[in-house]
């Protein structure tokens, strides 16, 4: 695949380690055009008012309030860079040795662990029924799914994966989650939801019994492989995101910030 162009062109890339937020963020962009709100990046009156330049502190498509814009249009432009150099080259040279079939499987595996968060975030908003069904489905998937390579448990079973986030556990209960933040390496996120993502990632059970150092090495490392072959799946996400956006910040930022407002209302109506 050709790297996207550049500022003077149009420049590509979504982010590296968790550059997942950004690729999903954009890929839920359609979802959320059948919900009750369209994406304002695709409303042509918003892409019309995008060519005048936004008071300081907005973005030029949602009009958003982003406190943190100078730092946020910093990592994305890092993020960018990233991905360009390094995430994007690497996982199309992993997409040309390994199957797609092959690629999904392995998706399927790092989703498999993650089923704690999933579960808990679910107790916590009392979901039993929801959390119940994740245990099962790991039990299932890393059984009969070799080590959740495989989901039998939807397949076979009819047991329908239910994400969460502690992000969400906030925004459920109606927490501010405070302004946008732009991540370096992990993409879109909020005050709050940076929170969820340090929540979360302290209950992997690793970092409990083995010294820190190699516990982050661990988790590092998985990230790292995590982002690659999801990327992998998803290398023409540039050219889709460029299609539509005036300004790839805004877009990205509009994108994820109505993902998760569906996401919530999703959880109140249990959607799944």
């Amino acid at each position: 695949m050709t790297s996207c162009p550049k500022p003077a062109e149009k420049r590509g890339g979504l982010s590296l380690i968790l550059t997942a937020s950004i690729v999903a963020a954009l890929a839920y962009a359609a979802p959320a055009m059948s919900q009750d709100v369209a994406p304002l990046t695709l409303n042509p009156a918003t892409q019309q008012a995008a060519a005048v330049n936004p008071p300081p502190g907005e973005n030029n498509q949602g009009g958003y309030a982003d406190p943190l814009a100078p730092f946020n249009e910093k990592m994305f432009t890092f993020n960018l860079k990233v991905d360009d150099w390094v995430l994007r080259p690497v996982a199309s040279g992993y997409a040309s040795i390994a199957p797609e079939q092959v690629r999904e499987s392995v998706g399927n595996f790092f989703d498999n662990t993650r089923f704690i968060p999933r579960f808990a975030n679910n107790l916590f908003q009392l979901k039993v029924a929801e959390a119940g069904g994740e245990v099962a489905r790991f039990g299932i998937n890393t059984t009969l799914g070799v080590v959740g390579l495989f989901d039998p448990a939807d397949k076979w079973f009819g047991l329908k994966k239910h994400p969460n986030d502690f992000g969400l556990t906030i925004r459920y209960y109606d927490v501010p989650t405070g302004p946008y933040v732009m991540l370096p390496f992990f993409g879109p996120s909020t005050i709050g939801d940076t929170v969820g993502l340090v929540a979360d990632g302290a209950m992997d059970p690793i970092s409990y019994f083995v010294p820190w150092y190699v516990a982050l090495s661990v988790a590092s490392g998985r990230r790292i492989a995590e982002a690659v072959n999801y990327r992998s799946l998803h290398l023409n996400q540039c050219e889709e995101a460029d299609r539509y956006a005036i300004d790839l910040y805004g877009a990205v930022q509009d994108a994820y910030l109505q993902t998760r407002v569906h996401q919530v209302k999703d959880l109140h109506e249990e959607r799944w």
